[in-house]
């Protein structure tokens, strides 16, 4: 059976927009924000993914984030629903743990950048930050599953290490900030 059968309904023409669990909302609510912030994270991780050769390791890293992704954005969609649970922090710790590993020690700033899959990483790295500001918002007026703020906080550390991979394969090298000097 079809999800949806029509994309557009004109139901959000008036500036508001349906919540999965029922009730409509301004598109500008802070719970719309969120939802949105982790939509575009979720969407810089299919860019970062679609740059990878399908077999790539990282690859299927980054398919399991995009679907963890988006049982948040669910989550945010269904208020008083909580489908990411605490083991997905320890997967998160994990994937962190062995990709640093194969990492020299990080001696400077790294500036992002490198090469296409390395920015595009640490471009989902700030709106994974961004994304974890309007959740922490939304968590002062309304109730947010706090596993979800700690999911966001830990990604944003594993895209970090993902984008320095990134920039080191194939020869490359990350960049590192020079400070200016007189």
């Amino acid at each position: 059976m079809p999800r949806l059968t029509r994309i557009y309904t004109r139901t959000g023409d008036d500036g508001t927009t349906g919540l999965a669990g029922g009730g409509r909302v301004s598109k500008d609510n802070a719970r719309i924000d969120a939802i949105g912030d982790v939509d575009e994270l979720n969407s810089l991780l299919g860019v970062v993914r679609a740059l990878l050769l399908p077999d790539d390791p990282l690859g299927g890293i980054l398919d399991a984030l995009q679907h963890r992704l988006f049982d948040l954005g669910g989550e945010l969609a269904m208020p008083g629903q909580t489908l990411l649970r605490d083991r997905r922090i320890e997967c998160l710790e994990s994937w962190i743990d062995e990709l640093n590993a194969a990492l020299p020690p990080l001696e400077d700033f790294v500036l992002p950048g490198g090469n296409l899959p390395a920015a595009q990483c640490h471009q989902a790295r700030a709106v994974c930050r961004r994304a974890e500001r309007t959740l922490l918002r939304l968590s002062r007026v309304e109730t947010v599953n706090s596993v979800a703020l700690r999911y966001l906080n830990r990604l944003s550390d594993l895209l970090f290490v993902m984008a320095r991979t990134l920039a080191r394969r194939d020869g490359g090298r990350e960049v590192l900030w020079q400070k200016e000097t007189e």
